[in-house]
């Protein structure tokens, strides 16, 4: 994974999933990344300009969403640095 990727994978209702990568963007100041974050994880849908066209993916069809590498700067209560037990 390259360093200044962040990639996301979207899990939906179907159980069929859809990966995305784009350049680190936004704030350098990690209280505003982590207020824009917060405001994302809110959000109702999910947009991006991808290869030209622009995507919307209402999040209510999705089940979960994985981004890698995780954000340094993370709204308050968050839990950090878990992992996954089976």
């Amino acid at each position: 994974m390259e360093a200044n990727l962040r990639h996301v994978t979207f899990t939906f209702l179907d159980n069929s999933t859809m990966k995305l990568a784009w350049p680190k963007q936004g704030s350098k100041d990690p209280q505003v990344f982590a207020a824009q974050l917060k405001k994302g994880l809110e959000a109702d849908r999910f947009i991006a300009e991808v290869e030209g066209q622009l995507m919307v993916i209402p999040m209510r069809n999705v089940k979960h969403v994985v981004v890698s590498p995780a954000p340094k700067a993370l709204p308050q209560g968050i839990i950090r640095k878990a992992r996954i037990v089976t």
